[in-house]
């Protein structure tokens, strides 16, 4: 997981401080998240799937498929 969420902000040429802004925490805490230090909460998982407009469980590593899930309303 915490490899999936580098690559994605890396694939994006995003830095961590520009991830930390989205998610409102500073730069050493998002940094932790994807050193696997710190546990990533599941409002963060569900900010950082759709910032990316992926699915959780593709940041989770349960699939494979970018692709998102269907958004219900």
């Amino acid at each position: 997981m915490y490899c999936r969420i580098r690559d994605l902000r890396e694939d994006h040429d995003l830095l961590q401080k520009d991830i930390a802004a989205y998610l409102k925490c500073t730069q050493v805490c998002y940094s932790n998240y994807e050193m696997g230090k710190r546990d990533i909460p599941t409002d963060v998982l569900k900010a950082l799937a759709l910032f990316y407009d992926t699915s959780v469980d593709y940041l989770l590593g349960l699939t494979d498929e970018a692709k998102p899930y269907p958004r219900s309303h």
